[in-house]
């Protein structure tokens, strides 16, 4: 019921697709796609931070008649900054200096790190009917959102089609011909990492595999450098998705690591 996006532009839809996608325009994350009135909708905004590396630099919600505007430590309510806790008829608004998350009583929880990550998690009375870069939630990998009918996109012609066309924005769609790296190199410092004893219980809960191929990614986007960016979002995401499916990470932070 979890669609997520962190670090180095991963995503993971509904249906437990993982890929990649580098655009740096508004995107709809994820909408409530049946009738021409929308319950819900979720746009995202990425963008490149000092270091180059992209960070998430507004949200965008709309909640039936409500429109939820989410910069870091800034929310606002239809035009007005408003203070958290925030309540108002089926909707709740609360931050602190790590998350900010909003909870819909229509059945939608969103959180954000206020950084790089954000998860929506939506109640299965969505099932098969949302759209945009988290999929349409029909429990089907890839059926619908990489193969439709005959046809089949990558990962980036996907996620340009998720473009939201705004007048007056200029704004590029992202290379299609860009063929990631194999990046395999790396694989035996992600599998170290993401096997350690404080993981133990998340083996079973979660796709190692595509957590492992993620962060090899990440080690190759950096070149390199170690940065904690390229080395910890992954690590960071699989502990939060860990925890969401009732696992409980041991503590995998040190000083000296993330």
């Amino acid at each position: 019921y979890v669609c997520s996006t962190w670090g180095n532009n991963h995503f993971k839809t509904f249906d437990g697709d993982m890929y990649q996608f580098p655009g740096l325009c508004e995107y709809n994350f994820a909408s409530d796609c049946r009738g021409s009135f929308k319950e819900f909708s979720v746009h995202v905004q990425r963008a490149l931070n000092s270091n180059g590396h992209p960070h998430i630099q507004y949200i965008l919600i709309t909640i039936r008649d409500f429109t939820v505007y989410l910069k870091p430590k800034l929310a606002v309510v239809d035009g007005k900054i408003v203070k958290t806790p925030y309540y108002s008829s089926g909707l709740l608004i609360e931050s602190n200096d790590i998350y900010t998350k909003v909870y819909a009583k229509l059945g939608m929880t969103v959180v954000w790190n206020q950084e790089d990550a954000l998860m929506v998690e939506l109640d299965n009375k969505f099932n098969n009917h949302t759209c945009g870069l988290c999929g349409d939630y029909n429990g089907v990998q890839i059926y619908n959102e990489f193969i439709n009918g005959d046809t089949s996109y990558n990962a980036i012609t996907y996620g340009n089609l998720q473009k939201i066309s705004k007048p007056n924005a200029r704004c590029e769609d992202a290379d299609e011909t860009q063929a990631l790296p194999s990046c395999i190199e790396h694989r035996d410092e992600c599998e170290r990492l993401l096997t350690s004893s404080a993981f133990a219980d998340c083996r079973l809960r979660l796709n190692l595999e595509m957590y492992i191929h993620a962060c090899m990614q990440d080690k190759c986007a950096c070149n390199g450098r170690e940065d904690s960016f390229c080395l910890c979002s992954t690590i960071s995401e699989y502990s939060r998705q860990c925890s969401h499916a009732g696992g409980r990470p041991g503590e995998w932070r040190t000083p000296y690591f993330c």
